[in-house]
């Protein structure tokens, strides 16, 4: 995505020696008058800039120049009017693509407005034009807008906008996942399609994702579609940043808070699922919890060091995931636990346990080596800046190291 350019008042010239004064009684000349000199050295200024760059020519002759209006945006038109979706072939409206949205249009959503966003807004509604023009000189070989020799993601396929019918019921609190009539599960209708070329196959989950805009954006803008992203059930506008997560491609986890090993000094929130828990509440717990959205393929644990051990209530998640349809896919913690009857799969690592470049780099490395000796990798991580940064690279050589970067759905088996 292209950001904004940043512009940085110039600094003001710094003052020189004063003029000595001029003799007593006699004439001040011309450029005593400070107006008069100021001018007299801009005129030199300006002359000597004409004559060098007539000798040496111009340093940015041939530099592509963008000129910018800084004239306030026009209002924006209200209602529906302000963003019509596109209308599919049945007649509903298409979820929104990244690159569908004109420039600097937002997505509606509660909660996830990024510090700019509101600056700029603020701005408008205090009625502050800002007027003028600027033009920006970029580098050689670069463009704004047009040709772009910097690398682009490639074109994506967007994936089919939630809810999808027959997969889905009105409960309580909102949508529940179901088992379709035809057999269909919400597994196999929102899991990201795969290809397998035959090599090994690398998957990473990178989650937190829905309570900071900006590095939720970041996720789901920059990621490769194959990544599979993770979002937090207490997040606002949960169903418009997965609804974006699906429409570039990411296929889409939702996070269940469990009960760590030293609850309550470490509390996952008021709907975690708590180990001594009678079924009947741990059922309706993450009811709640499943209904904050839709278009998850699955779901995957937050925290959980105590609950994940304790058979009753594994056997009470495991019965209510496999009634709908879902999978488990965990960070490594119930990696000992088979939980036979659903799509599951266990991380191999967290990439990202120790933030800096070398150990990410290293986790990754050795995810590599994992797929190599059992034909599959899977690694967990979260949203942290360096952590997308160092995926996006790492991903770009994975086919030149002889692997396949798939979706976490592709690892998840019964």
């Amino acid at each position: 995505m292209l950001k904004a350019p940043t512009f940085a008042k110039r600094p003001a010239a710094a003052a020189g020696n004063a003029p000595p004064p001029a003799p007593a009684g006699g004439s001040a000349g011309p450029f005593a008058h400070p107006a008069v000199a100021a001018a007299g050295a801009a005129a030199l200024f300006v002359a000597a800039g004409v004559v060098l760059i007539s000798v040496v020519g111009d340093p940015h002759a041939g530099a592509p120049r963008v000129t910018m209006s800084l004239d306030g945006p026009k209002p924006a038109k209200s209602g529906a009017a302000a963003l019509r979706p596109a209308i599919g072939p049945d007649g509903q409206p298409l979820a929104p693509t990244l690159g569908s949205l004109p420039p600097g249009q937002d997505v509606a959503m509660p909660g996830a407005t990024d510090p700019l966003s509101a600056q700029i807004a603020a701005g408008a509604a205090a009625d502050q034009p800002v007027g003028g023009q600027a033009v920006i000189t970029l580098p050689q070989g670069a463009s704004l807008g047009g040709g772009a020799p910097a690398p682009a993601r490639p074109t994506v396929q967007p994936l089919q906008p939630a809810p999808i019918a027959g997969v889905s019921t009105m409960g309580p609190s909102g949508p529940l996942p179901i088992i379709g009539k035809d057999g269909k599960t919400p597994f196999q209708a929102y899991a990201r399609p795969f290809h397998d070329n035959g090599r090994p196959k690398v998957a990473l989950i990178v989650g937190g994702l829905g309570l900071n805009a900006a590095a939720t954006r970041a996720a789901i803008e920059r990621l490769p579609p194959d990544v599979t992203l993770s979002f937090v059930p207490y997040a606002e506008g949960l169903q418009g940043w997965i609804d974006l997560a699906r429409a570039d491609g990411h296929e889409v986890l939702l996070e269940i808070p469990m009960e760590p090993l030293d609850y309550p000094n470490n509390d996952p929130g008021p709907s975690t699922l708590m180990a001594n828990a009678p079924k009947e509440e741990t059922v309706k717990r993450l009811e709640w919890l499943l209904s904050r959205g839709a278009g998850y393929f699955g779901v995957t644990n937050y925290l959980g060091g105590r609950f994940v051990t304790v058979d009753s209530a594994m056997t009470s998640f495991t019965a209510a995931l496999k009634a709908r349809g879902l999978g488990f896919i965990d960070d490594g913690s119930a990696a000992h636990r088979g939980m036979t009857g659903l799509p599951r799969a266990s991380a191999d690592a967290v990439v990202d346990e120790q933030l800096s470049q070398d150990q990410i780099d290293r986790q990754l490395l050795a995810l590599e080596a994992t797929a190599s000796k059992t034909g599959q990798a899977l690694g967990a991580g979260f949203a942290y800046p360096v952590t997308i940064n160092e995926v996006v690279r790492w991903a770009q050589t994975l086919a030149g190291h002889g692997y396949q970067l798939a979706p976490a759905s592709a690892l998840a088996r019964k």
